[in-house]
């Protein structure tokens, strides 16, 4: 799919983030040339279109002090996996949650939830509190830690 000239500004203008104003999108318009209402309906249309899937915050926890990072992995029955991950999902300490399908029988987890922690025993402390939370629907769990930051950004243009 071919880029308008406005959608190619808009990616290259933002590849680095939003700039870290209370006004975002307006700082962004003057930079292009274009009023904030301007940038909200190209970038409403771009996701729209599939160009992009969200806008959101993506910070990097290891830099806000949360060094114990782990994904959570849940075989929670799957009459009840929806109702419950919204819970989960709603949750403080969760910062994602969502639903897997099951690679049985080398895989039993359905439910996922990244769990952030300044130590593992505050990641464990959660995921005891999601535990509770989830009760007899919950039949297994374990956490995964992360051991390095992944790729962390948005949409890139190739050179």
């Amino acid at each position: 799919m071919a880029l308008s000239p406005i959608e190619r500004q808009l990616i290259a203008a933002t590849q680095a983030g939003l700039p870290l104003l209370k006004n975002p999108f307006e700082a962004l318009g003057a930079v292009l040339g274009i009023s904030e209402a301007e940038v909200l309906t190209e970038l409403a249309q771009m996701q729209a279109k599939g160009l992009i899937r969200r806008i959101g915050a993506v910070p990097n926890h290891y830099r806000l002090g949360y060094l114990a990072n782990g994904m959570t992995v849940w075989d929670v029955d799957d009459a009840l996996v929806d109702e419950l991950g919204e819970r989960i999902g709603s949750l403080s300490c969760v910062s994602h949650c969502y639903r897997r399908p099951r690679r049985l029988p080398a895989w039993r987890y359905n439910l996922f939830a990244m769990v952030h922690g300044h130590a593992r025993d505050e990641v464990e402390q959660h995921a005891a509190e999601i535990r509770s939370l989830l009760g007899s629907a919950c039949r297994a769990d374990e956490i995964l830690y992360s051991s390095a930051i992944l790729k962390k950004t948005g949409l890139r243009l190739k050179d």
